[in-house]
């Protein structure tokens, strides 16, 4: 993958947001810089090009931004993964916990069709919860997650050892 340290200067933390303790970092100071927006996607497709994925997963909110355009680039169809009680049709759930809470994950029932390859990409990789619990929407629906990716882990949560897929992607790492 291209080196994309230079990204990390466009990330802003957030001290005790949502709660005391917790260093969030904000990535729309990125977003908001063209050419950071687009080296991002741009490398995170570029890592899964070959890898014949179907259909490119974000989870809500943040994913949803950062998936769209890689899911473009792939030539894939997009899947929204939203919080309960947001999407409109038949859902199916998962429930999983962040580093500061519970939570839960809802995806329509004919999202994704049996066999299809699966990316999931989101803004952030922290303990695993969430893309684990993607994952676990993913194989209810008897389709294969193939990679995950990230435009940021925070490396000292260990949130790789909650994914069963090896092929995962991250922009920039945090280890402390």
């Amino acid at each position: 993958m291209a080196d994309s340290t230079w990204l990390q200067e466009l990330v802003r933390e957030i001290p005790d947001y949502p709660k005391p303790g917790v260093g969030f970092k904000d990535i729309t100071p990125l977003l908001a810089n063209a050419d950071a927006f687009r080296f991002s996607a741009d490398a995170l497709a570029d890592h899964f090009t070959g890898a014949s994925i179907d259909c490119v997963i974000g989870v809500e909110a943040r994913g949803f931004i950062t998936a769209a355009p890689v899911a473009y680039r792939l030539g894939a169809g997009f899947v929204p993964v939203r919080k309960a009680g947001k999407l409109p049709f038949e859902t199916v759930s998962e429930e999983y916990e962040l580093e500061y809470g519970i939570d839960q994950l809802e995806m329509h029932v004919d999202a994704l069709a049996p066999g299809q390859n699966v990316l999931i990409i989101d803004d952030v990789l922290a303990t695993g919860g969430t893309a684990a619990a993607t994952a676990r929407l993913v194989e209810g629906a008897k389709a294969k997650v193939v990679g995950f990716g990230f435009w940021i882990e925070l490396g000292f949560l260990d949130g790789r050892a909650a994914l069963s897929q090896p092929n995962i992607a991250s922009l920039i790492t945090y280890e402390s």
